[in-house]
């Protein structure tokens, strides 16, 4: 084995995203820019394709600007409402000239910048770079144009988005992001770090590090400076924010009903929301005509936002029907003082507005989006803001249980940023460091009497047994199944593809077939592999045994041949819940009914003459029972026991392969005193039978706990061992 050929396949298995742009010195940044956000900006440089998740305030505008100056491609900025040129006029105070552009017929080879509402109206082709300014909008714009958004620039080779940071569970904004950037797909990071259960989505437990490594090479998540190094914060210090509800009593009821039963979906909070809308607005219009100060009043129904401005002397009014050019130019008015009151909807002037000259909002009723709340407050409440912010909500008594809603997703928003920032604030500062990830892997080395059990990488361990020593391997491979029993990447299970997972597998049968004399055989136990929605797009199996077969065949092996031990199908439905094994399934459409997965012993020849005869210890009866291509009698309980090996994170039960199995290959495929090979050796069955059985035993084991486990073991067999032949000596002398 070549070990830097090995390093490099093992460095390649890391879900990292590697530098696809270009390295520039801090001191070429525009000085402008604060320390912190040069780091930033460095960064996203180097990377090519990058998301910037940073508070409101932190200068992403200032970023974005300066990474397309330094990659020098033609670049497309795509910006909700009123930010391009909010944009473009920040440009300028760092020297760079951002072209406004609304047809796609104008663009220039520098720096461009244009709204989301207008991207069809422009040909990708025509751009090496493209930055999604407010890139959390992927998560608001219908699924067709974001799905729109991905498609038209998912050849573009260079990607930026700027938003601010998300919450740790918020998969949708997550996958996304990374699907848009051509890091990886939503499915695929599915896959990858999560798995499904009762109650939905969560990351895998082994996969927690992995998952947030994979992030920060991507996404840099900061909600003040000193979250990504020794940077001040006394620049960043939030003025205080007050939260007010304003509740007014209502005698609203729904459906036809005598009394109000509560708000019943959607409809029912639009109905409440009109019945109501009276005396709400009435309560706005006395609050914001009490003062003289400027303010923002967010509404929802179009008769709310004319009623509003008919009520409010001095406001303008911004809504859906007006041309992009008007929405601007009034917004634009509002934040040059001509309008002392802004009179919009969220999703019209809720994302990228610089409200910070206003410092009093009121929402006039709200709905259960907490992204929008937030979004609105935070046009405001931002880094740069001088005076303490007001927020007020207007609600009736009966939309109680929408403020409840909101309140609460904000505070879980709160924590599961700060938990995400705790993750993540390590791997980020390597990556603006450019430091590479620590291998805290090790190794050990335990022996007995009759066997050796190594702690490490198969890969690297089986380097160390001699050429043609292993008389017989029995073994069960890791399956398809990342981040199930261990975090690192020396795991073969571990591998995104099967490509990587035969690549990675290919490198222990290599081993196996320098380790093995010649003529004798290896037993590889496997099973098929179901195919899964989530993973691989379809509902179906995987032919696990036949790709091991060919791959055990293009490394030189002959197929001897092989085994298939029954399994019970109505225990299997029990333990796997397998949509084509239940009853419920069989009475609905027995289209989707398929066969319980049985298990394989798939035995491998390696070429040559055996010079040393294998007479196995068996009976002419054993043989006729044996030689039968199925295996019955197999119990499925008859393993080793499981908890001594079981670690907390483990996604799955350790399976251990029954004892009963390994008995027969081992008895029929060696010779008493023969060395007995498992390269995944786990808790130590096949390490047991052997030495029970008067074999001698060598394996690897990458986990510590089963490496403890299988020690266990073993020393518990050469102990049973020892008592049976005392028991037999004592016999013989009686």
């Amino acid at each position: 084995m070549n070990t830097t050929e090995y390093s490099r396949f093992l460095s390649s298995k890391t879900p990292v995203v590697g530098d696809a742009g270009r390295f520039i010195d801090d001191a070429d940044i525009h000085p402008r820019l604060f320390p912190f956000q040069r780091a930033i900006t460095r960064w996203a440089i180097r990377k090519g394709r990058a998301a910037i998740f940073a508070d409101t305030g932190l200068g992403k505008s200032y970023m974005q600007l300066e990474w397309a100056r330094h990659l020098g491609q033609r670049t497309l900025i795509l910006a909700p409402l009123s930010v391009a040129r909010q944009t473009t006029a920040m440009a300028q105070d760092i020297g760079i000239r951002v072209h406004y552009t609304r047809g796609g017929d104008d663009v220039i080879d520098g720096i461009n910048i244009t709204n989301y509402e207008i991207v069809d109206h422009f040909n990708p082709d025509a751009f090496d770079a493209v930055v999604l300014d407010e890139s959390s909008i992927l998560k608001s714009i219908d699924g067709k144009t974001r799905l729109r958004l991905t498609s038209l620039f998912a050849d573009t080779p260079y990607k930026l988005c700027c938003t601010a940071t998300p919450a740790p569970n918020d998969i949708a904004e997550i996958a996304n992001h990374a699907e848009f950037l051509g890091i990886m797909t939503r499915a695929d990071m599915l896959a990858t770090f999560f798995v499904h259960d009762d109650d939905g989505w969560r990351l895998k437990k082994h996969a927690h590090d992995a998952f947030y490594r994979w992030m920060a090479s991507w996404g840099m998540s900061v909600r003040k400076p000193s979250d990504i190094g020794d940077y001040p914060d006394d620049a960043y210090n939030l003025p205080p924010l007050t939260v007010k509800p304003v509740w007014f009593e209502s005698n609203v009821s729904t459906n036809g009903t005598l009394f109000f039963l509560g708000l019943q979906g959607i409809q029912g909070r639009n109905t409440v929301r009109r019945e109501v809308m009276h005396d709400r607005l009435g309560i706005v219009a006395d609050m914001v005509n009490g003062s003289d100060e400027p303010w923002i009043v967010w509404h929802g129904l179009n008769e709310e936002g004319h009623e509003l401005a008919r009520l409010i002397p001095g406001s303008i009014l911004v809504e859906g029907t007006q041309s992009p050019e008007e929405k601007a130019l009034r917004i634009e008015g509002f934040q040059d003082g001509k309008y002392r009151v802004l009179i919009t909807k969220p999703r019209i002037a809720g994302f990228g507005m610089n409200f910070q000259h206003c410092a009093n909002q009121v929402f006039a009723g709200m709905n259960d989006s907490w992204e929008a709340y937030y979004q609105c407050v935070r046009r405001s409440w931002r880094f740069g803001q001088t005076r303490p912010v007001d927020i007020h909500i207007v609600l009736a008594d009966a939309e109680n249980d929408i403020y409840q809603n909101v309140m609460n997703k904000e505070r879980e928003a709160t924590v599961m940023s700060a938990e995400l920032i705790e993750h993540v604030r390590d791997f980020e500062k390597e990556e603006l460091g450019g430091i590479e990830e620590k291998d805290e892997y090790t190794t050990a080395e335990t022996h007995g009497r009759d066997w050796t059990i190594m702690l490490g990488d198969s890969t690297e361990r089986l380097a160390e047994i001699a050429d043609n020593s292993v008389g017989l391997s029995v073994f069960s491979p890791p399956f398809l199944s990342l981040y199930t029993y261990s975090p690192t990447p020396r795991d073969v299970g571990n591998s995104r593809t099967p490509n990587e997972f035969w690549t990675h597998f290919g490198f222990i049968i290599d081993h196996l077939m320098r380790v093995t004399k010649p003529g004798r055989n290896t037993c590889v136990h496997v099973s098929q592999v179901p195919a899964m929605l989530a993973r691989d797009g379809y509902i179906g199996m995987k032919d696990f045994r036949g790709q091991t077969i060919n791959a055990f065949e293009d490394a030189g092996w002959v197929y001897h041949g092989e085994v298939c031990i029954d399994k019970d199908p109505q225990a299997q439905a029990i333990r796997t819940k397998a949509k084509g094994l239940m009853f419920t399934q069989k009475n609905k459409d027995s289209a989707w009914l398929r066969p319980a997965l049985a298990d394989y012993i798939l035995v491998f020849r390696k070429p040559g003459d055996n010079t040393e005869p294998i007479l196995p210890d068996i009976t002419n009866d054993e043989w006729i029972e044996w030689a039968r291509p199925v295996w019955y009698g197999i119990r499925e309980s008859d393993t080793l026991n499981v908890a001594e090996g079981r670690d907390n994170r483990d996604e799955r039960h350790i399976c251990p392969l029954q004892l009963g199995t390994i008995e027969r290959c081992i008895r029929l495929w060696s010779n008493r005193g023969d060395l007995v090979l498992d390269p995944f050796t786990g808790i130590g069955s096949t390490g047991y039978e052997a030495v029970r059985l008067g074999r001698k035993f060598i394996g690897c084991e990458l986990k510590p706990s089963y490496y403890r486990a299988a020690i266990s073991n073993m020393r518990r067999v050469v102990i049973e061992k020892s008592q049976l032949s005392l028991f037999a000596e004592d016999q013989q002398a009686s």
